[in-house]
């Protein structure tokens, strides 16, 4: 079955000029973008809500995600570096030097929609659970474009295996097959997001607020914790620890996810927007004389 094992050495870069290059991790990530405002634009249409919040979201969620995922990556697995010396600290603010970690992006656009949820939602009815009921559908789909990306950049993938499909990251000097965990949080990013958006699609009336989002973190992050136990350490620490970061962070998001399921079930409050019905002028009979003009 080794006639399967893939030898990966793809370039990262689609080309370079100078000091500039474009990769395909970037063109990956700002198709994550792209797809959601689409889909956003078919939830607003749907239920009533002006397409033209489709832009400062847009905006919200680009300097949220890259901001946070910035920062979760230096706090969370390198925090000696960044934080021990001037060009360490520097380093925080060019993210093409370092790394992204999904948790902090998590974290930063929880953030980033219940400003957005306080700014617009009073106006145009709807809260900030309403907000990420929605937003955790595209984020499935961007979540996988950016795992393809980490396969592009031969990073992020697991242990030596014995299975026929393993890869050979020999970009990395890699000589025996490893896991392609990328491709395994790819799929199921996808899958997941399937399933939500038919969820959303066929079921909305039936669903209450925080349902989605719910399954959304105990999900997504479940899945993250068990493919966390087949990845190879991302930095020093992590060989020494029973369970990665990765794992740590994941626990809280998974058990949030359980709480939000619970949460919607007893609240029941209706996942749809509730548009305040117009006031209509009181029924007046028509008087004598309007009725003998007929």
């Amino acid at each position: 079955m080794t006639d399967l094992i893939v030898h990966w050495n793809m370039n990262p870069e689609i080309f370079h000029i100078g000091a500039f290059s474009l990769r395909w991790y970037s063109i990956l990530f700002v198709a994550g973008f792209v797809l959601g405002w689409f889909i956003f634009k078919w939830f607003f249409k749907r239920e009533g809500v002006p397409v033209t919040l489709l832009d400062p979201l847009l905006y919200t969620l680009l300097i949220g995600t890259i901001v946070g995922a910035r920062l979760g990556h230096c706090l969370f697995y390198q925090p000696d570096y960044y934080f021990g010396s001037w060009k360490g600290f520097w380093e925080i603010f060019m993210p093409w030097k370092g790394g992204l970690a999904s948790h902090g992006g998590t974290i930063a656009l929880f953030i980033a929609m219940w400003w957005f949820a306080k700014h617009y939602g009073r106006k145009y009815n709807f809260d900030f659970l309403w907000i990420l009921d929605r937003l955790c559908i595209p984020v499935c789909f961007a979540a996988m474009f950016i795992r393809l990306g980490n396969l592009c950049n031969s990073e992020i993938y697991g242990d030596v295996t014995n299975l026929p499909w393993g890869f050979v990251f020999e970009l990395r000097g890699e000589t025996l097959p490893k896991h392609p965990t990328q491709l395994y949080e790819a799929f199921s990013y996808l899958i997941l997001g399937l399933v939500l958006l038919g969820l959303y699609k066929y079921r909305l009336p039936k669903l209450k607020r925080g349902t989605i989002i719910g399954i959304f973190f105990t999900v997504l992050f479940g899945m993250r914790f068990l493919i966390e136990f087949i990845k190879e350490p991302q930095v020093g620490f992590e060989e020494s620890m029973a369970l990665n970061m990765g794992q740590l962070l994941s626990i809280p998001f998974i058990l949030l996810g359980i709480g939000l399921i619970v949460y919607s079930l007893v609240k029941g409050q209706s996942a749809m927007i509730e548009q305040p019905q117009s006031q209509q002028k009181p029924h007046r009979e028509p008087t004598h004389y309007a009725r003998s003009l007929k």
